[in-house]
């Protein structure tokens, strides 16, 4: 089984964490900031050049912050649209 960054879901996960970042009014800078890493890491994930893990995810949702339950759920309506 190959890499999934380029597969619908995996682009549909990017759009939706970006989504959560621009709902909670949080600029790419300011996200990287709580995480403790430079803006290219964001901007990396968000565009599809770097991966995230599940640890890395949440610490995403811990510093929007946002219900990482939630996400995954509104992540599977929109798979399965």
């Amino acid at each position: 089984m190959g890499s999934s960054v380029f597969t619908k879901e995996y682009e549909i996960f990017r759009k939706l964490l970006i989504q959560y970042r621009n709902e909670a009014l949080v600029t790419q800078i300011t996200l990287a900031k709580k995480l403790g890493k430079p803006q290219s890491y964001v901007s990396k994930y968000e565009s599809g050049e770097r991966r995230l893990d599940v640890i890395e995810f949440l610490k995403i949702a811990e510093a929007l912050p946002f219900d990482p339950i939630k996400f995954i759920s509104d992540l599977e309506k929109e798979i399965n649209k």
